[in-house]
């Protein structure tokens, strides 16, 4: 993988773009992206993610603007799937493997990443825009060298979708929800 990469993501479902910029460190990888979703309940967003360097969360700082109102979240790992969130442990959480943010397309590379082939993993997942945060059970399916079926087994069990990815292993196409914008 390139130092730096930058992706453009449209959303399919609803009115929707995000700009993501990922950067190697020294100490890992930083992703800082801002994210507009123009639906029915509209929102804007800046998170803040910083990875080891296996991808694995260290950190999550989301910032959310919905209503004319500021609302933040900060999810920080505190061993190896336990979270704290905004300074406050969250034994719910315990067993989270990694965090799927609901708004984008980037956390299922981290899962994708973590399993290395098909299997199911928990993860913290952070409902937008309403910052709530569950585990949540998924599976991911191998079907070729960059091509992944999703399966939702928890908070939204049932659905499920194909995944396509690029050469540098980041989520190129979600079905029916995104799909990366081309560079001009």
């Amino acid at each position: 993988m390139s130092e730096e990469t930058l992706r453009r993501w449209r959303r399919l479902d609803e009115p929707g773009l995000e700009l993501m910029h990922l950067s190697k460190t020294a100490d890992g990888v930083q992703v800082t992206s801002d994210l507009i979703h123009a639906g029915a309940d509209p929102f804007g967003l800046r998170y803040s993610w910083s990875l080891d360097g296996s991808w694995r969360t260290k950190s999550l700082r989301i910032s959310l603007r919905r209503e004319g109102r500021d609302f933040t979240c900060d999810v920080e790992r505190t061993g190896a799937s336990s979270w704290s969130v905004d300074g406050q442990p969250r034994p719910d959480l315990s067993g989270c493997i990694e965090l799927d943010l609901s708004a984008t397309p980037f956390c299922n590379s981290l899962a994708i990443r973590h399993l290395g082939a098909t299997g199911e993993l928990v993860v913290g997942f952070i409902q937008l825009p309403g910052l709530s945060i569950t585990p949540s059970l998924q599976r991911y399916e191998a079907m070729g060298p960059n091509q992944w079926r999703f399966v939702d087994l928890g908070a939204s069990k049932g659905f499920t979708a194909i995944l396509t990815l690029d050469s540098e292993n980041l989520v190129q196409r979600y079905e029916g929800l995104f799909e990366e914008i081309s560079a001009p």
